[in-house]
């Protein structure tokens, strides 16, 4: 039995079928649930990215920052690294600047979320069509671009961008957030960040910049290189358009009033600069200000590397730039192309400050970009007769004799001939040191010897008073014990056979020029990085030598200014003392002088371009010789002269004890040195106070500090003791023979002396006059072997 089919209740009616392309579209519920779907599964991939994607460590590039040293005033003189960028604290940046970039970028950023979900989706869809690279358009989301990913426009870049912008909106304020993008933005110009951007285009810290000029910077954000009105002056209708949208919405912000407004004038950047990096002597100076700051422990290269600090220098702009000059005046425009032998020609040079040890100025050729070597520390060049003040210094500090028992001073009488044998504690030596041009001199006082730098009086001296305390007395005035040629040195390190630096040299001469005092040489000032400061201790003090050692020194140092070698220094126009010195074969020229406020070493040196082989200087400039009285004491007087331009030229303060200053010496008409003349300016004798000063046994540890006495010091032998010392001395003659000597055998070179470079039997008569080469007609300057 069939069933019938159930009847509809009520008024129900069935639904209609769908007929045609009808049946072909989904139902609402269909889209309903197809929506909720999708809508869950963005929400879960959405879940899915935030908590699968990271904050990543920032890029190296975004991270990396250069190191910035400036001048003593603030200025910048140089800056290392790659990237020129310094990174600020947000509050050191105005808040003028800080709005300009939110008006030109983002000016909902401190309201709005980290991403702007249209304008990304429309610039996927737009690259998905090919219309080009997009980008995002939030600051969060463009500082995420720049520290952490990349500035490739890809979705897969994109989408990371996207996660790690709502992830950092989270985790970091605002304010660090906005403080990153400043410092990581391009401005142009090879600039990254707001600092690096305000030296670039107005040569000053962004902490100076006013409003016009921070809008300005924050116009350029848009289009760097098309806004830079200076490189491209034909855009600049477009960069002023620019910077008046970025001042409109500031006013329309309420950040600047309208008045201000009115009254800004549009903020001409400053000429595009040539990236020059480390050229010039900037990286001569950043080489030594790093060198100083590892053998300082102040910071390791490791760290320095890392970046971000920004080092004050010592350097005085305007010293410097003296300097500079000075080189270029009176050696460098002597030099021609034309002639082989200036190719060789180097120069070098350390300026300091004696009371404060800081080096206000430093020469270390003529470009570091050229000439790496950094001429100002290098040591490899004998600095000759300069090193003769510290054999004096050391005679008088440890009161030593003469071999006829003459207590060594400024009179004291040496036989002064070319060649003559150096007579040790053991006898005489082998060594016969020669002075320049092999020239006869006599019997003559020491401070004469200084005056024309005699070979023969110091290498005597140096072994009187001790090649040990010779060197002892040079490292406390200042040269390292790690200087070449100082530890194995014996009697012919009197004559300058070591090879310190010109700083080195300073740092011994200043210590001189402060009384003996030594003050340790600095380059840095302070050293900052972001908020830190890194602590830059005092320099350390120490008393080198006894005030009447020191200052008896520089009276006879005096003389040689005066009337000696380095008359060419007077033209400085002030009262100076100084020491000229020539290096074997005259592969240098040095002059070491100072007034009472500036201390400063001038080197020129031979070496071949291509080999590094030390050269000769003979007809260099054109000049049959270089010698230390000429274009190293003449770049020096014009150095000074410039330095000091400003500073009223004061006399020395000498203190030297009683029959510690030299007799009168020589007329200038007496010097054979060809840059001294009538014309050159006179002085005012030096006024000292020969009162005796205490003694001061803890100035070189010395035991024999204790005898004040100043009998002799003067070269004269007081008559009470004069029977008694007679005896003494012949006494002190007969035992300093060796036996082989009492036999009538020669003696035996002592160790102290034998090793002057002179071989026995080589040298001439003492009366020879040869000249042995070049020489620039009326020079005294001295020659031997060692050349001095």
């Amino acid at each position: 039995m069939s069933e019938e089919p159930e009847e509809p209740n009520g008024d129900q009616k069935p639904r209609p079928r769908r007929t045609g392309p009808r049946r072909l579209l989904p139902t609402w519920k269909t889209l309903l649930a197809a929506t909720a779907v999708v809508l869950l599964a963005g929400a879960g991939a959405l879940i899915t990215g935030y908590m699968l994607v990271e904050i990543p460590a920032p890029n190296s590039a975004a991270a990396a920052q250069n190191n910035v040293y400036l001048y003593s005033d603030g200025t910048q003189l140089a800056r290392d690294g790659d990237i020129n960028r310094q990174n600020v604290e947000l509050d050191a940046i105005p808040e003028s600047t800080r709005h300009a970039v939110l008006a030109a970028e983002d000016r909902d950023f401190y309201h709005q979320p980290a991403v702007d979900v249209a304008a990304m989706a429309r610039a996927g869809w737009n690259m998905l069509q090919g219309e080009g690279k997009q980008s995002g358009s939030t600051i969060t989301q463009q500082y995420v671009k720049n520290y952490y990913l990349g500035q490739e426009q890809t979705l897969t870049r994109k989408t990371k961008e996207f996660f790690i912008a709502l992830k950092l909106d989270r985790e970091a304020g605002k304010d660090e957030i906005l403080a990153g993008y400043l410092n990581t933005s391009y401005f142009g110009r090879h600039a990254y960040g707001v600092q690096a951007a305000a030296q670039a285009y107005y040569g000053k810290d962004a902490g100076d910049l006013t409003t016009a000029e921070g809008a300005y910077l924050a116009a350029l954000l848009n289009s760097p290189n098309l806004y830079d009105v200076a490189a491209h002056p034909e855009n600049r209708e477009r960069a002023v358009a620019r910077w008046k949208y970025v001042l409109d919405g500031m006013v329309k912000e309420g950040w600047l009033a309208p008045r201000e407004r009115a009254a800004a004038k549009f903020p001409q950047p400053g000429p595009a600069k040539p990236p020059t990096g480390l050229s010039g002597q900037r990286g001569y100076i950043v080489e030594a200000v790093k060198q100083h700051l590892a053998a300082r422990d102040l910071l390791s290269e490791e760290r320095l590397a890392q970046g971000g600090f920004r080092i004050t220098t010592t350097i005085d702009r305007r010293k410097q730039d003296v300097f500079v000059k000075a080189v270029e005046r009176e050696l460098l425009s002597q030099l021609s192309e034309e002639r082989e032998i200036d190719r060789n020609v180097r120069a070098g040079g350390t300026s300091i400050d004696p009371e404060t040890g800081e080096v206000v100025a430093m020469y270390g050729g003529v470009d570091y970009t050229r000439q790496f070597v950094n001429n100002a520390t290098r040591r490899d060049y004998q600095p000759g007769s300069t090193f003769k003040p510290f054999v004096y210094a050391a005679a008088l500090e440890h009161r030593a004799k003469t071999r006829d028992g003459d207590l060594i001073g400024p009179g004291t009488t040496y036989n002064g001939d070319s060649g003559r044998t150096v007579v040790g504690p053991g006898g005489p030596t082998t060594w016969k040191p020669q002075n320049e041009d092999q020239v006869d001199y006599g019997d003559i006082p020491v401070s004469t010897a200084m005056n024309k730098s005699v070979n023969a009086v110091f290498a005597q001296m140096g072994v009187d008073v001790g090649p040990a305390k010779v060197k002892e007395t040079a490292a406390r005035l200042g040269l390292p014990d790690t200087t070449p040629g100082m530890a194995e040195a014996q009697g012919s390190i009197s004559l300058g056979t070591t090879t310190p630096s010109t700083l080195d040299m300073a740092q011994a001469y200043a210590t001189l020029a402060n009384h003996g005092e030594r003050v340790d040489h600095t380059l840095v000032k302070e050293i900052r990085r972001g908020g830190e400061q890194i602590r830059v201790p005092e320099p350390a003090t120490l008393r080198a030598v006894s005030r009447s050692t020191a200052d008896a020194t520089t009276a006879v140092l005096r003389g040689v200014v005066k009337s000696g070698t380095a008359t060419a220094a007077k033209a400085a126009g002030r009262p100076a003392a100084g020491k000229t010195g020539t290096a074997e074969e005259d592969r240098a020229a040095w002059f070491a002088g100072y007034t009472p406020d500036l201390v400063t070493i001038v080197a020129v040196m031979g070496q071949d371009p291509e080999t590094g082989a030390h050269k000769s200087l003979y007809g260099a400039a054109g000049l049959a010789r270089v010698n230390g009285g000429g274009i190293p004491a003449r770049i020096w007087a014009a150095y000074t002269s410039g330095a000091l331009r400003s500073t009223p030229a004061r006399d020395f303060d000498l203190k030297p004890g009683k029959n510690r200053v030299p007799k009168a010496s020589p007329s200038p008409s007496d010097s054979t040195d060809p840059s001294g003349g009538p014309g050159d300016p006179e002085e005012e004798p030096t006024q000292v106070d020969d009162t005796e000063e205490a003694p001061d046994t803890s100035a070189s540890g010395r035991d024999d500090a204790g005898n004040t006495g100043d009998d002799g010091a003067n070269g004269e032998r007081a008559p009470e003791k004069a029977e008694k010392k007679d005896r003494e001395n012949s006494e002190e003659r007969d035992r300093g023979k060796g036996e082989d000597e009492r036999a009538g055998k020669p003696a035996e070179p002592s160790a102290e002396a034998a090793d002057g470079k002179n071989p026995a039997g080589t040298s001439p008569a003492p009366t020879a006059k040869a000249s042995p080469g070049p020489r620039r007609e009326g020079s005294t300057e001295d020659s031997a072997t060692p050349r001095s």
